[in-house]
């Protein structure tokens, strides 16, 4: 068997409380697929329990990094087992997220816009669904902009929510210059596999956004957004050799802040089928 290259870099726990299985369940399931390690991001707290019916309270934090420090005791001669977030991102959030970040040795940390949330739908939304996609990439574009995080997760997630009104070729001038954007500050791009079980039923990003993003040598991490352990590392072989097709030579991961980069040859070759 190959030797395990590559990381598992999105998932998620029962403290968000819309997802199934322990970590020992991804962990199981990304030794059975012949991984180097597991991420584990859920969803952060946020001020105010802002959203607090996906995510979990701030007083769960601890017991979160405890649930990720047992696992990575559990598996320390088999898999190894990073402390990642997902970080749900707003312009006004930014002191808050700041101070959450360094209060714990994170190895990993997703910037993320959900679109769907209730705050966000409060504060950002607009009626106009046109204008609702330009809102949403321009807070894409500030999410690296912030430099807090190393890596912004799903970035063209607002089609799943304005489907009936996704014109590509409409919005293209507006992802161009958010990509412009995110070029300069070095963060990477995750291509998040479960888009293809969404509503609209493509990788986020599409294969045309990541063709821009290659032009403009924007890092890529592979995420599978797992909720349930099953999906870990779910149509790896498929988003690899879709990112091979557009240029790319590497994918990434990350471990204490640092971006470490996998030859996407050899990572495809490194895969036990699922």
């Amino acid at each position: 068997m190959p030797q395990p290259i590559l990381y598992e870099t999105h998932t998620h726990t029962t403290l968000c409380k819309h997802a199934d299985g322990s970590i020992s369940d991804y962990a199981d399931h990304a030794i059975a697929r012949n991984l180097a390690g597991l991420t584990v991001t859920c969803h952060n707290p946020l001020p105010d329990n802002l959203s607090i019916a996906v995510r979990m309270r701030e007083d769960q934090l601890p017991e979160y990094l405890k649930l990720v420090a047992d696992a990575k005791a559990k598996y320390a001669n088999k898999l190894d087992v990073l402390t990642g977030m997902e970080f749900d991102f707003a312009p006004e959030f930014i002191p808050y997220l700041q101070n959450q970040i360094e209060s714990t040795k994170f190895d990993y940390c997703l910037g993320s816009i959900h679109p769907q949330t209730d705050y966000y739908m409060d504060r950002y939304h607009s009626d106009d669904p046109f204008e609702n996609q330009k809102i949403y990439f321009d807070m894409i574009a500030k999410v690296a902009e912030s430099k807090l995080f190393d890596c912004v997760s799903h970035p063209d997630l607002i089609k799943i929510f304005t489907k009936k009104h996704w014109n590509y070729e409409a919005i293209e001038p507006v992802i161009i210059d958010m990509l412009d954007r995110v070029a300069v500050t070095n963060v990477a791009m995750e291509l998040n596999t479960s888009g293809e079980i969404k509503s609209f039923p493509e990788f986020n990003p599409s294969t045309r956004i990541l063709e821009k993003m290659f032009k403009r040598s924007i890092p890529v991490v592979i995420g599978s957004d797992s909720h349930t352990p099953k999906r870990v590392a779910d149509r790896w072989e498929k988003a690899l050799n879709t990112l091979a097709s557009v240029g790319y030579t590497e994918i990434n991961y990350f471990k204490n802040r640092e971006r470490i980069a996998v030859p996407i040859q050899n990572a495809l070759a490194s895969l036990t089928p699922a």
